[in-house]
């Protein structure tokens, strides 16, 4: 798969997780939903993404 995919599941995944455990546990943790959410608003001017350097890191034969 990709890494552009495996950012995005794992974007969508962080903010639907932080959605219901802002819902059901404390409402702070709708500050990770706005991290996440800057974090690819960013990422998408500077083309840099920390996840995506952890990714390439973890994909053998990769570098």
């Amino acid at each position: 798969m990709k890494i552009d995919y495996q950012i995005r599941i794992f974007a969508g995944v962080f903010i639907l997780a932080s959605l219901l455990l802002s819902h059901f546990h404390n409402p702070n943790w709708i500050y990770f939903t706005a991290f996440v959410g800057v974090n690819l608003i960013q990422s998408a001017f500077t083309c840099f993404c920390p996840l995506e350097i952890v990714l390439r890191k973890m994909q053998p034969g990769r570098e």
